[in-house]
């Protein structure tokens, strides 16, 4: 089984979009009992919420539902539970090496790393923006996914 755990501020916006469009495009791959996928944010300040309602309404538009997601905060377990644990822009990246045992800092990535030849190489917050932020968020979450998966060795996984 792999795992993987998406991470952003608190966990209302870009990082349960990474595990609703992971969950999909895992799902559409007939994967989805090979990986795992959950989300976390950096910081406490959401914890037990659902996303943002923003967030929920343009992930349902592509076929997500992110109704059921809860945020919570990422711990130290998650370092060794998780395979990969994807950050959503550099801010993301920092804090958990900062919190992560040295031994396991390879599975910290960015998760636009997997997708080196969009311009922008962090996923922006849409939380105080327009519907077109929502959109563009979810743009970059698609793409990065995609390669993401394509880069897997599934074999024998």
């Amino acid at each position: 089984m792999i795992r993987v755990l998406f991470v952003c501020t608190g966990n209302i916006c870009r990082s349960p979009t990474g595990e609703a469009v992971l969950r999909q495009q895992v799902a559409q791959r007939g994967w989805s009992d090979r990986i795992e996928v959950d989300s976390a944010g950096v910081a406490d300040y959401h914890v037990g919420e659902p996303p943002d309602h923003r967030s929920q309404a343009h992930a349902a538009r592509r076929g997500l539902d992110l109704s059921g997601l809860r945020a919570r905060q990422v711990g130290l377990a998650d370092f060794s539970q998780f395979d990969w644990l994807l950050a959503l822009d550099r801010s993301h990246l920092v804090a958990l090496k900062a919190q992560c045992p040295p031994a396991l800092r390879s599975r910290v990535r960015l998760l636009m790393d997997f997708a080196p030849d969009h311009p922008l190489r962090e996923v922006p917050d849409p939380y105080y923006g327009g519907a077109q932020g929502f959109e563009q968020v979810l743009d970059m979450i698609e793409l990065a996914c995609r390669n993401f998966l394509d880069q897997l060795p599934m074999t024998g996984v």
